[in-house]
C-alpha cells in the first residue's frame, strides 16, 4: 500500500505520495475553497470547509459536496472514528457536532450539544459565532470534543450521545480550582486507557486521570497542540506561547509534564508571532502545523526540526493515509 499524506489549505486540499523517503504531489483539488480539515478512510476522503463537506472515493481525483442533514456549514474538524468502520464525526462553527454511519454521505445533528451552547452561551473572541467543536479523540466507545470557549464533552457510545465532562462546566469563562479551562484548543486520549485525557487550552495545559472528573494543569501558558508518546504516556511534546501567536516554541517533558525543556532543534525559536497549531505523527516523524501556515518535520528519535512541502500553501491541517 502507497503512503499518502493529505494536506488541508486556504486554498483547497493537496495529496502527496511518498516516494523513497520524500514527499510527492499526487493531486490539487478543491483550490477554490478554504479547506479546515480532512479525514480520509481506505480511499475515500472527507474534506471540511467553509461551504460544508466535500467527498471522495477516488483518493482526491473528483468531488461531490456531501452535506445533506448538515445544517452548519463551516466545518472546524472531521474526524473518522477508528474502531467503528463508516462513522464520522463533524465539528463546527457555531459549535454542533453531526455523526454519519456511512463514511460522511449524510449526517445526523447531536441536539444536546447545541443545547449546551445555548444554555452556556458559549462564544468564539474573533468571530461572532458561538463557539466551535475544533477536535476530536476515541478510545473505544470513548470519545472527547473540544469546544473552544466551551469546556470538554465526553461521550460514552461512540459520538452517539454527548454530554460536559463532570470537570468542565461548561461556561466560557475562567473555570473553578480543577476544572478544566474552557477555551479547549485540541484533545487527545492516550492508548493506555479511555480516562488519561490531555487538554491544551487557552489557559494552560491540563491533564486528566478519570475521564475528565478531575483535572491537573501541567503548564501555565496559552497552548493549542500536544503529542503524547503512545508508548509512554509520560513523554510530551507540547507547542505553548506566552499568549495568542505570541513567543511561540516547541518543549517536552519526559516526567508527565512535571517538567519542561526545549525541543525546537533547528528553529530559531521562540516566535514572535506564531505557534504550533498541532501535531501529527506519520510513522517516525513528528509533523507541526504552524499557525502562520507553515508545515515543519522532524524525526521523533532526535526532534530536529526542518521546514517541509512550501508549495503546499498555508497549511491548516494533515493527516497520513494508507491506500
Amino acid at each position: 500500500m502507497d503512503r499518502f499524506l493529505l494536506v488541508a489549505t486556504t486554498e483547497g486540499l493537496v495529496v502527496y505520495r511518498r516516494r523513497a523517503g520524500d514527499w510527492e504531489q499526487a493531486t490539487r483539488t478543491l483550490s477554490e475553497r478554504r479547506v479546515e480539515s480532512v479525514s480520509a478512510h481506505g480511499r475515500i476522503i472527507v474534506a471540511g470547509t467553509t461551504d460544508g463537506v466535500f467527498r471522495s472515493e477516488d483518493l482526491g481525483q473528483s468531488w461531490s459536496i456531501s452535506s445533506d442533514g448538515l445544517t452548519q456549514p463551516h466545518v472546524r474538524w472531521l474526524a473518522h472514528h477508528p474502531d467503528y468502520s463508516g462513522v464520522v464525526l463533524a465539528g463546527t462553527e457555531p459549535a454542533a457536532i453531526y455523526l454519519s454511519w456511512d463514511d460522511g454521505q449524510n449526517w445526523e445533528e447531536r441536539p444536546e450539544v447545541a443545547e449546551l451552547r445555548d444554555e452556556h452561551g458559549w462564544y468564539l473572541p474573533y468571530s461572532p459565532e458561538a463557539g466551535c467543536v475544533r477536535g476530536f479523540a476515541f478510545h473505544g466507545q470513548r470519545a472527547y470534543a473540544a469546544v473552544e470557549q466551551g469546556g470538554l464533552l465526553r461521550s460514552d457510545d461512540g459520538g452517539v450521545t454527548w454530554q460536559l465532562a463532570e470537570g468542565s462546566n461548561g461556561e466560557p469563562r475562567t473555570p473553578p480550582t480543577g476544572f478544566v479551562h474552557p477555551d479547549v484548543h485540541s484533545v487527545a486520549v492516550h492508548p493506555r486507557s479511555p480516562d488519561l485525557v490531555l487538554a491544551p487550552t487557552g489557559g494552560g495545559f491540563y491533564r486528566t486521570e478519570d475521564g475528565g472528573t478531575s483535572w491537573t494543569q501541567l503548564y501555565g501558558t496559552y497552548c493549542r497542540a500536544v503529542w503524547a508518546d503512545p508508548s509512554d504516556a509520560a513523554s510530551l511534546i507540547l507547542g505553548p506561547a506566552d499568549s495568542v501567536d505570541r513567543n511561540g516554541r516547541i518543549e517536552m517533558s519526559k516526567d508527565g509534564g512535571r517538567t519542561w525543556r526545549d525541543a525546537s532543534q533547528g528553529l530559531d525559536t521562540p516566535w514572535s508571532r506564531y505557534m504550533v497549531n498541532r501535531f501529527v505523527q506519520v510513522d517516525y516523524e513528528l509533523l507541526a502545523v504552524l499557525s502562520n501556515g507553515e508545515l515543519l518535520s522532524a524525526p521523533l528519535e532526535s526532534l530536529q526540526w526542518t521546514r517541509i512541502l512550501p508549495g503546499a500553501g498555508r497549511v491548516l491541517a494533515v493527516m497520513p493515509m494508507q491506500a
